[in-house]
């Protein structure tokens, strides 16, 4: 039976975390900090999200150099060959050749503010790519965090399914003695083997939930194997101390989730971009101002004529120019007009999509503080139902080993017992989830 955990739309998990010494899984066993660092150095999600906030690093380096002079240069070679009219007016087979040489640079001077707008807006682009790439850390985290949990509650309705092994058998070792001594039946013996056959069933199944846990797990470390490797298991009484604290409100983890959030903080970053939006579609109403300077030369030959030789015509063909590019916009059918106006709109869609990101931050974190209280309300319940199964149980184990009750009443009130056992484990494990999730969105690491 797997632990009842609520799906949440989007999770947020911020966990300190430390670097881990051993890559693989090792002969130690591994704590939640270990799993949620060595799951975020791996992930290969996370390598691909990381690789598109390099690419925004890039492109705002490219929006810096925009204001760096643009330098190129040109070396050209022409060949001519057949009939050409001559300085005489008449034609002529001439063979004629030409190399050029030229070096030129342009500099913006004013762009109608374009360029440190565009800084801005990749600067901005930049820090919403990293909290992006936080979000994605987060989210494997929290999905650690889930599997470390499942792993903690497999264990637990492990032991549970043990310990009823070890009831059902000292009961048929019990019974085995009874019937050579005639104070039991055939049929009481049988009955209590195949009690014994079914408790071993359940402890095979709570086995293998444990090992496709265990292989979750892995896979979100992306280990090869699941083979080898093992959790720290924290004692009860720590996580009674973690899921013993009291809940705050929704408005107060609320207020707390704004300014941890990526996913909000992205939000907002990409909302003040807008404004550098639409000040570089504004820039097209402006007037560009460029500079522009050059070098050239070259060397010039014809057939059936003399010619300078070739470094003399260099230096006496040299040449040099600066000059100074002004360009006014005057209509260029509306272009510039919707580009505005385009901006405008998307600056509104990114304020919708702010206002609905916190809308639903809000209902999750609604919908699992009363998820919370609902579990702390359960867990004590439960536990309160574990103490009276026990208490019935002993009274129970009692008569029947002074032959006062059938072992079919044995048996009932075994199974009564075992099974308020592992309620109480599935509450006390969905606690900690929910407990989990709260302080997840508060900002808080989860200590295991």
């Amino acid at each position: 039976m797997k632990i009842s955990i609520p799906t949440i739309v989007t999770i947020t998990a911020i966990v300190t975390v430390t670097a881990i010494t051993s890559p693989l899984q090792a002969q130690s066993a591994w704590t939640l900090r270990q799993c949620a660092e060595y799951a975020v150095e791996h992930n290969l999600q996370i390598k691909q999200q990381d690789n598109q906030r390099r690419q925004q690093e890039l492109q705002l380096s490219t929006a810096r150099n925009a204001r760096l002079p643009e330098v190129s240069g040109s070396l050209g070679q022409n060949f001519s060959f057949g009939r050409g009219l001559t300085a005489e007016n008449t034609y002529t087979n001439t063979n004629t050749s030409n190399t050029s040489f030229s070096l030129s640079t342009s500099i913006p001077l004013f762009t109608g503010f374009q360029i440190p707008n565009q800084i801005k807006l990749n600067q901005l682009n930049l820090e919403a790519a990293t909290q992006d790439l936080e979000k994605a850390k987060n989210d494997i985290r929290m999905q650690v965090a889930q599997a470390y949990v499942q792993i903690l509650y497999d264990m637990e309705i492990r032991d549970v399914a043990n310990r009823q092994i070890a009831i059902d058998s000292m009961q048929v070792v019990r019974l085995e003695a009874f019937v050579r001594n005639g104070k039991a039946s055939e049929a009481e013996l049988s009955q209590q083997r195949a009690t014994l056959a079914n408790s071993h069933l359940t402890a095979t199944q709570a086995a293998n939930n444990l090992r496709m846990s265990t292989l979750t797990m892995t896979q979100l470390l992306e280990l090869p194997s699941p083979e080898g490797f093992s959790i720290v298991r924290p004692p009860v009484d720590d996580l009674s101390a973690i899921i013993s604290t009291a809940t705050v409100s929704p408005e107060i983890i609320y207020q707390e989730a704004l300014g941890v959030k990526p996913e909000i903080m992205s939000q907002e970053i990409r909302l003040r971009a807008t404004d550098h939006s639409i000040k570089i579609a504004q820039s097209g109403y402006y007037p560009q101002l460029s500079f522009s300077a050059g070098l050239g030369t070259n060397y010039y030959k014809t057939s059936g004529f003399t010619a300078d030789s070739f470094g003399e015509q260099l230096k006496n063909n040299f040449s040099q120019y600066i000059g100074l590019n002004l360009s006014i916009p005057i209509f260029n059918r509306f272009q510039t007009r919707n580009n505005v106006r385009n901006a405008r709109i998307e600056q509104e869609t990114q304020m919708l999509a702010l206002d609905n990101s916190k809308k639903t931050l809000y209902k999750e974190i609604q919908q699992v503080y009363y998820n919370a209280l609902n579990a702390q309300a359960k867990e004590k319940s439960s536990m309160e139902a574990l103490q009276s199964s026990k208490d019935a149980f002993t009274l129970m184990q009692a008569k029947y080993e002074n032959g006062k009750a059938t072992i079919t009443e044995f048996n009932e009130a075994k199974n009564n017992y075992l099974k308020a056992e592992s309620d109480m484990v599935q509450a006390r494990y969905e606690n900690l989830y929910q407990h989990a999730l709260i302080e997840f969105y508060r900002g808080r690491e989860l200590n295991l």
